[in-house]
């Protein structure tokens, strides 16, 4: 292809045609990197509504190494989870390195800190209104976080949107552990990564294209739950002062 038109129109081809290479990678890179929301998701809910109601000695370093964690970069996820599913590694004996469950796991202790950290804020910021109400009904700590986690459910539904979306479009973590296979483990970013240095743009071209359909499906999910909210919101204030 000699112009961005040419590439772009057969990357729309691509695209609607239902090429079977661009959509097995597609089908793969949503596979994976909902598996790896669901597991982050398992760990980082309880963690978050328990880091916001619970006080400890220590607890503001735990956060503040929780921030931190926000931006490590993904790549060097990655090469930690190498290091530990390589043959010498403590997690060789299962020979995870280059395949689905490897990547799986890299997206999902990249998302988990994601997950846990806005959690922690969503359910603390509810328990900072709500806490000593049900403090005072008898509520534990524990009871009381999961209270609060249920109160603020489409919150948290925006949460885990947005954790999709940071490991959907993750590069760096699953190159590295996934080794970007062809028709094993190579994925929606990593194969755009791949084509466009082969130069074959119009592949690279498509499954961008469904990649960023993919992300804009997402925010759109994000801005009409967070409307959603705020008009159940209004009408329940509405409500109280009739």
């Amino acid at each position: 292809m000699n112009t961005f038109s040419d590439s772009v129109t057969t990357a729309m081809m691509l695209v609607v045609s239902g090429d079977q290479g661009l959509w097995t990678i597609v089908s793969r890179s949503l596979a994976v990197s909902a598996t790896a929301c669901l597991i982050a998701c398992g760990v980082g809910l309880l963690l978050g509504a328990w880091l916001a109601v619970v006080r400890f000695a220590g607890r503001g370093v735990v956060l503040t190494i929780l921030n931190t964690f926000l931006a490590i970069p993904s790549v060097v996820v990655g090469l930690v989870i190498y290091l530990l599913l390589s043959r010498s590694g403590p997690l060789g004996f299962l020979g995870w390195l280059f395949s689905f469950q490897a990547m799986v796991l890299a997206q999902a202790i990249l998302v988990l800190p994601l997950v846990t950290a806005l959690t922690r804020q969503v359910v603390e910021d509810a328990d900072r209104n709500h806490g000593e109400q049900l403090s005072s009904l008898g509520a534990g700590l524990g009871m009381r976080s999961l209270l609060m986690a249920w109160d603020e459910r489409y919150a948290l539904l925006t949460v885990l949107i947005t954790a999709f979306g940071r490991a959907v479009s993750e590069v760096g973590a699953v190159m590295i552990v996934g080794g970007n296979i062809e028709g094993f483990t190579r994925v929606m970013t990593t194969a755009i990564a791949l084509e466009t240095s082969k130069g074959d743009l119009p592949l690279a071209l498509g499954l961008g294209i469904v990649l960023l359909a993919v992300v804009l499906l997402l925010n759109s999910l994000v801005a009409l739950l967070r409307r959603w909210r705020e008009s159940l919101d209004g009408g329940d204030l509405r409500m109280a002062t009739t």
